[in-house]
């Protein structure tokens, strides 16, 4: 079975994107690199400069992936990936309103959920057949973790202070969640850190 899991670059004081969303300054990582990597959102193409540890990182993830949820947000500031999310899986989106252009579209990678967070979870998890599901976005990351959901969380911390933007643990209003390292990795320009949730 596979878990439900968060990953996201991060600042040291804790923002996963500046203000206006602005991510240059938590992805630059992904750019310092020596083994180029092409990846391709919608139509698009964009090349990558990733380390042989980053490379290893995104590969890991990449092959384990079955489904993502997102929450609207996500999906609204990501332009809907162009239509194809970058690591080419089913999006399961959490939305009280399904905009129309998708619903009416052949052969979306697309599915809209609107009756709960539960649901959202269980619909991806039905999508990944077996494999991990991702979490894309933070205040449904916050969500999955206040329902005591989310499995493990990755964060990719940069060492910069970006000083405000979008925080990802932003008043969870929750009991201390305790979590067990599962894995540290240096790399040029940040360092990888994974964790299990440890539940009750």
């Amino acid at each position: 079975m596979g878990t439900l899991g968060a990953g996201f670059s991060m600042s040291l004081d804790g923002f996963i994107a500046g203000p206006d969303d602005d991510t240059q300054h938590v992805f630059a990582w992904m750019f310092q690199g020596d083994r180029d990597i092409q990846v391709t959102i919608g139509d698009e193409d964009l090349d990558l400069k990733l380390t042989e540890e980053g490379e290893g990182q995104r590969e890991g993830m990449a092959q384990a992936l079955g489904a993502i949820l997102s929450g609207r947000r996500m999906f609204e500031v990501a332009r809907a990936w162009g239509g194809k999310h970058p690591l080419d899986v089913p999006v399961v989106v959490l939305t009280h309103h399904p905009p129309q252009e998708w619903l009416d579209r052949a052969n979306s990678p697309f599915v809209f959920v609107t009756d709960g967070l539960e649901s959202a979870v269980a619909k991806a998890k039905e999508i990944a057949g077996g494999k991990n599901v991702g979490v894309g976005g933070a205040d449904i990351t916050r969500q999955c973790l206040k329902a005591g959901l989310l499995d493990e969380i990755g964060i990719d911390l940069v060492p910069v202070l970006l000083g405000r933007g979008v925080r990802l643990f932003e008043d969870l209003g929750i009991e201390p969640v305790m979590l067990e390292v599962l894995g540290v990795t240096p790399d040029t320009g940040v360092t990888h850190l994974r964790y299990r949730v440890v539940k009750p």
